[in-house]
C-alpha cells in the first residue's frame, strides 16, 4: 500500500477513486508520565514519553487508515492529511487521504 501526502503517485496513473479514508486514535494520557513530562518541562529537554506516544497514535492512525483503503479495494492512499488534537487529556490523531487504484 502506497500512502502519500502528494495529490498523485509519480510514475502511476489513477485508475480509479474509491473515496475518503480516515483512520483514528485515542490515547489516554498516563498520569506518570504527566509527572515526569512536567519534570522535563520545567528543567527542560524532550519528553521521550510523549513523543512515544504521539508515534504510536500516528502509526495507529495511519494503520487503520490502510485497513480501510484496503477493504474498499484500494492500492494506495493520496493526498494523506495528519491532524493532532487534546481532547479531555486525551492525545487523538487522526490521517484522512482518498483511496484509489493505481493503474
Amino acid at each position: 500500500m502506497i500512502v502519500t501526502t502528494t495529490p498523485s503517485v509519480e510514475g502511476h496513473r489513477i485508475a480509479e477513486y474509491k473515496g475518503i479514508v480516515v483512520g483514528e486514535a485515542i490515547l489516554g494520557a498516563n498520569v506518570f508520565r504527566d509527572i515526569f513530562a512536567g519534570i522535563t518541562d520545567i528543567i527542560g529537554g524532550r519528553s521521550g514519553a510523549y513523543e512515544a506516544s504521539l508515534q504510536e497514535a500516528r502509526d495507529t492512525a495511519l494503520r487503520e487508515l490502510e485497513a480501510r483503503a484496503a477493504a474498499q479495494g484500494a492500492n494506495a492512499v493520496v493526498g494523506v492529511d495528519l491532524d493532532y488534537e487534546v481532547v479531555n487529556n486525551m492525545l487523538m490523531v487522526s490521517a484522512s487521504g482518498t483511496a484509489v487504484r493505481l493503474g
